[in-house]
């Protein structure tokens, strides 16, 4: 059984599960799998980050889907039923819209789901020692940031990385030194509204747009926080990277 964290107020922090790409780099692995889905030892993807949220207490999950979206569908429904306490609300951005909106389209679409603070993450992230605390939740929700990111060393397939990260904890969209983005994050709803971002409450028109050029416009007015994490960290992104995963202890 999972040991829950005993602050309640954990439960009431929700998580956007970002589920809904098509995963065209992982094909043919993705043509009858969404990517979230396919095991790394022994689970789907997306489990092993959605037992690391129940581990430390937060409860609500929101799982954005278009790409096979029914089969995420039944695991959320299963894992839900398997995990007393827990609330996975489904977002169908493929069966509301035939498309999959991207990182800042999807998040505005999901939006009436959130609260004002909730984590963010990639259902196609593997990162085992990651600690989702809640301490780090309490320190955003005191600061005046509109998001918080974790940066990590910049591996092969990205050498260049995304973002700086200054002296003061700061997220810098030009650097000379820059870190590659892990997708883990916390964000505030502010941030998926007017004037940080031009989509219409609930996005009803499926906008499709990427968090990167929203992240920056932040970021230039010095309201993204930033860390640098050092962990295990694998972007699954081909189906050389999962199968040097599987083998891996």
């Amino acid at each position: 059984m999972t040991r829950l964290a005993t602050d309640p107020s954990a439960a009431t922090i929700p998580t956007m599960l970002l589920a809904a790409g098509r995963g065209m780099r992982m094909r043919p692995l993705t043509d009858h799998t969404p990517k979230p889905l396919l095991a790394v030892h022994g689970q789907p993807l997306m489990q092993w980050p959605m037992a690391s949220l129940l581990g430390a207490g937060f409860r609500r999950f929101v799982v954005n889907t278009a790409w096979l979206g029914e089969q995420i569908d039944a695991f959320c429904a299963s894992w839900q039923t398997q995990h007393a306490g827990t609330h996975v609300t489904v977002s169908r951005e493929g069966q509301d819209f035939g498309y999959a909106l991207e990182t800042a389209g999807g998040i505005a679409r999901a939006l009436p789901l959130l609260g004002d603070v909730f984590w963010v993450l990639a259902g196609d992230v593997y990162v085992p020692g990651f600690t989702f605390s809640q301490a780090s939740v309490a320190q955003f929700k005191a600061s005046d940031r509109l998001a918080h990111i974790w940066l990590v060393p910049n591996p092969p397939h990205n050498p260049r990385g995304d973002f700086g990260l200054s002296a003061e904890g700061l997220a810098l969209s030009q650097a000379d030194e820059r870190h590659t983005y892990s997708t883990i994050g916390l964000y505030r709803r502010e941030l998926f509204e007017p004037p940080w971002c031009e989509i219409l409450p609930g996005n009803p028109q499926g906008t499709a747009e990427p968090l990167a050029p929203l992240l920056r416009r932040a970021m230039d007015a010095g309201r993204v926080s930033a860390e640098l994490y050092t962990g295990p960290w694998v972007d699954v992104g081909t189906p050389q990277r999962l199968e040097e995963l599987n083998r891996s202890v």
